[in-house]
């Protein structure tokens, strides 16, 4: 115990010697180890200038400047503290090993039963004071007998020995898991020299580290208050330079330069700039030049430079001016003059000048010419505007007067205004125009013929305009009407242009061109202007003329191939209208067709387009459907067959290239029987029927779609419709219910108001209401309008009788007859009656088949019908003298006025009608006796 106390008290001195000597206290020698944060800016700084500019370069650059001369100057003290440091964490390892080493009662320590009960506790307390990171006791192998980590003590220590074991203290740096440490190991020697233990102390760079952190804030500090004072004395200089270069970059600069230089010098207007003082600063090649400025002239007053008084006394007041005309020598010049200090710019002013002297003379011309362009745009835009050739005269004289003349006149040759050939030499004055309408003129719709003398007649027969600046110097034109000629000066009339209206060769006409209250008289040029606008309206109204003759022409054709009236029958009560549209004659076409049995055939078609074409085409399509129907077929039979007519007509246009073909067309085909009240309708890709019922009410029947003629590909489908007697079937084009302003169903509407309630009116009034209701204010499409009302053919006038297949049943069907014919009054007829009913019945027993039936019908002719089931027919045939047979049909057919076969779904009916005047029996009596013979 005694020993391990005296050993305890010296080596504490020696901790308290090495820490009075280097070390650092626990408390009052440890630097604050706390590292000032730096402070970010409420804000940052925005750049100062476009970086495109000399100023926000030469900013630019002198902050890099500045902050590399910081950051070197950083690097510089960093690289030197670190240096430092270590040279600071080498000396105090090795003082502290080399003093913990010499410290007196080490060697006995050692050598005591167990050396780390002593020296574990001697350690830390001098590990504290020298302020290291370890102080290790070994032995001479390095087996550690003191450590920090206590679960280390008896481990070898991470150190080099071999140096120590020589006698030397070694220092090194060693690698551990929190850095690098600078670690030096020091001997212990007993009294011998020898080494008997070693003692490594350590400190690692981190911990040395921290001084030279410490003064970071410090050097960020100075580098801020660096940057600061420096930045600020460049935002200064980079102010002021860029109020001198107004932000512009060097190459801004001199392409400015370049452009402003070669502007000057190569503008054919001149720049005169001005100072504050009325000294000249600038004035361009151009300037020199309509000033005459001598040589030295920039710098000098303005009043020192010779100039006129006027001019020069515009120049030096600086006020502003624009277009100001004055004269310079023999120069107009043209002056802009604005100050240069409007805008924050220096005193002075900048005036522009413009030489002005040709373009005062050319000024008056240009604007005549601009007159006479807009007079024929005008011209070539009002005049044309129809194709009505009265209008189109009368356009050209509108909007020539006043512009170009006080009064105008067009005269054109008559038969024109009808469409015809120009063939004449009569004028009608067509159109007249004036400022006033006292004049002593012709009065219009005149006709007139020009003396050979005239202008006019001159024009004529040079084909050329005439011109007559000064009518009282020209007595030809007295020739015409002296009185009148004489009251045209009197009014006033002093000028005169004529100008022939040509086309294709022909003289259509001649305008004539009158100036009285304007002085001045007709030129050359007008007389070029007249013409242009005579040229533009002679197209207009030839075009118009060959219109109208089209148009008069398809008219015309139309109304010869429409029905010219009713036909003669007893089924149905009928009126009709048809109207043109403004764009000519159509294809819009209806028809009434009488048809054997008092019936009647309904028909109403449109064929696209306008014109001689669609009228014609019109024309061509309503004989077929006469002809079809003289056949009797049924309505979608009789369509088939039109439908394969236009498809074969549409083929040969084709063929011929013409351009123009008929499909398209529409037709609406129904026939109405009186005798059972029933109408059977088709329709071809037109609009349906509509109903008037008897009560007043309007439906609109549902009878089944097909596609236009010409297209083909699909069936007709019948509609059978049975009507009470008194009801009206109104049949129309789309023309009627259909406009660009309207659509369908608004004009179906219209067309069931104008119908509903009709109780009481007749077919014309029912056409005079749809007019009046349903019509397009201006129709664009032709309209045709039907409308038929039904008749019923009386029970009394009807007779018919069932005949069995046998010969016998003949002679009881001839005196059936007889009677029937005697209660209608007929007797006259009997005979060939029963001559025609024998012979038709014969043929349905002996080549037919049941049922046989004979129907006798007394309309407006005696209608005789003998019906069978089949569907043979028989054929008409002049028999030869040796023939037992067949002068049966050729009796019929010479004893009735027509006599035909109509097929049923049943079979066929044989019929015959005879006039009820019966004036055929005492000419075919003659006939029998022959055939008697």
């Amino acid at each position: 115990m005694k020993h391990g106390g005296i050993f305890r008290l010296p080596l504490s001195r020696a901790v308290e010697k090495f820490d009075r000597r280097g070390g650092a206290g626990p408390e009052g020698g440890r630097e604050d180890r706390r590292i000032t944060s730096r402070r970010r800016p409420g804000q940052r700084l925005r750049p100062l200038l476009n970086t495109r500019s000399i100023a926000g370069q030469v900013f630019l650059l002198q902050v890099a400047i500045v902050l590399l001369t910081i950051a070197s100057a950083v690097l510089a003290l960093v690289f030197l503290a670190r240096s430092e440091s270590t040279r600071n964490a080498r000396d105090r390892s090795v003082t502290a090993a080399e003093m913990f080493a010499h410290a007196p009662g080490i060697q006995q320590a050692l050598k005591s039963p167990n050396p780390t009960a002593v020296l574990q506790p001697l350690t830390e307390a001098a590990r504290k004071r020298a302020d290291v990171n370890f102080i290790v006791v070994a032995n001479t192998h390095g087996i550690r007998y003191t450590q920090t980590n206590p679960a280390l003590i008896g481990k070898r220590m991470v150190a080099t020995i071999g140096p120590a074991l020589a006698g030397h203290t070694y220092v090194e740096k060693v690698q551990d898991p929190l850095g690098y440490e600078i670690q030096a190991t020091a001997p212990v020697t007993d009294a011998h020299g020898t080494v008997v233990g070693l003692v490594s102390a350590g400190l690692r760079v981190s911990k040395i580290n921290s001084t030279v952190y410490r003064t970071l804030p410090i050097l960020a500090g100075g580098g801020a208050a660096a940057l600061a004072v420096t930045t600020a004395g460049t935002a200064l200089v980079v102010r002021r330079l860029r109020r001198q270069t107004r932000g512009l970059g060097p190459a801004e600069i001199t392409r400015m330069y370049e452009h402003h230089d070669a502007v000057l010098h190569s503008v054919r207007e001149g720049v005169f700039i001005t100072d504050g003082g009325r000294s000249l600063l600038l004035a361009n090649d151009e300037a020199q030049r309509l000033l005459d400025l001598p040589p030295d002239a920039e710098g000098r007053p303005v009043t020192a430079l010779g100039l006129d008084p006027d001019i020069s006394q515009l120049l030096v007041s600086g006020r502003i001016a624009t277009d100001e005309v004055h004269p310079a020598g023999d120069r107009l010049l043209a002056v802009n003059q604005r100050p240069t200090d409007l805008y924050g710019g220096p005193p002075g002013s900048v005036a522009t000048l413009r030489d002005t002297t040709e373009l005062r003379a050319l000024s008056g011309r240009a604007e005549v010419a601009r007159e006479r362009l807009k007079l024929l745009y005008d011209a070539s835009v009002y005049i044309g505007t129809t194709l009505d050739v009265r209008r189109t005269a009368e356009e050209l004289a509108e909007v020539t007067v006043p512009r170009f003349a006080d009064f105008v006149s067009v005269d054109l040759v008559d038969p024109i205004l009808q469409g015809e050939e120009p063939v004449g030499t009569t004028f009608r004055r067509t159109a007249l125009s004036g400022i006033r309408d006292d004049h002593p003129l012709y009065p219009q719709d005149q006709l007139i013929t020009f003396a050979p003398s005239t202008p006019h007649a001159r024009a004529l027969h040079l084909g050329q305009a005439v011109a007559v600046p000064d009518l009282s110097d020209d007595p030809s034109w007295w020739e015409q009407d002296a009185e009148r000629a004489r009251q045209a000066l009197a009014y006033g009339f002093h000028s005169l242009i004529t100008v022939p209206l040509r086309a294709r060769g022909a003289v259509l006409g001649i305008a004539a061109f009158w100036r009285s209250e304007r002085p001045d008289a007709f030129d050359v040029d007008d007389r070029t202007l007249a013409e242009e606008l005579v040229t533009h309206a002679t197209v207009c109204i030839d075009n118009a003329r060959r219109y109208t003759r089209e148009h008069t022409l398809a008219v015309t054709l139309q109304r010869s191939l429409l029905p010219r009236g009713v036909p003669a029958q007893e089924a149905v009560e009928v009126a009709s209208r048809y109207l043109s549209a403004q764009a000519g004659a159509g294809g819009d076409w209806f028809d009434v067709i009488p048809l054997p049995g008092a019936r009647v055939a309904l028909v109403v078609g449109d064929v696209v387009g306008h014109g001689v074409h669609a009228a014609a085409t019109m024309g061509r399509l309503r004989i077929a459907v006469r002809n079809f129907s003289a056949l009797d077929l049924p309505p979608d039979e009789l369509l088939s067959h039109l439908d394969e007519l236009v498809t074969e007509l549409d083929q040969e246009e084709g063929a011929e290239s013409s351009g123009e073909g008929i499909t398209g067309a529409t037709c609406l085909y129904a026939v109405y029987d009186p005798v059972t009240g029933r109408a059977t309708m088709a329709r071809a890709g037109h609009l349906g029927p509509a109903l008037v019922r008897p009560d007043g009410t309007v439906a609109f029947p549902e009878v089944p779609a097909s596609p236009p003629l010409g297209l083909g590909g699909e069936p007709f489908e019948t509609a059978d419709l049975q009507m009470p007697e008194g009801s009206q079937l109104v049949l129309y084009t789309d023309g009627l219910i259909e406009d660009r302003n309207r659509d369908i169903d608004t004009g179906l509407d219209l067309l069931r108001a104008a119908l509903t309630g009709s109780t009481d009116r007749n077919p014309e009034e029912t056409c005079a209401a749809v007019c009046d209701t349903v019509l397009p204010p201006q129709p664009s499409d032709d309209i045709a309008l039907l409308v038929a009302r039904t008749r019923l053919l009386p029970p009394e006038q009807v007779a018919d009788w069932d005949v069995p297949s046998d010969p016998a049943a003949v002679s009881p069907v001839r005196a059936s007859c007889t009677r029937q014919l005697e209660a209608w009054g007929l007797q006259e007829l009997a005979f060939t009656a029963e001559l025609i009913l024998s012979e038709l019945v014969t043929n349905a027993i002996r080549y037919g088949s049941a049922p046989v039936r004979v129907r006798m019908l007394r309309d407006r002719s005696l209608i005789c019908e003998v019906s069978d089931g089949s569907s043979t027919s028989p054929h008409l045939r002049r028999a030869k003298t040796t023939d037992e047979g067949g002068r049966g049909l050729f009796l019929v057919a010479q004893c009735s006025e027509r006599w035909g076969t109509r097929y049923t779904a049943r079979g066929k009916v044989i019929w015959a009608e005879q006039s009820l005047t019966g004036g055929q029996q005492e000419v075919f009596i003659p006939l029998l006796d022959d055939l008697a013979e």
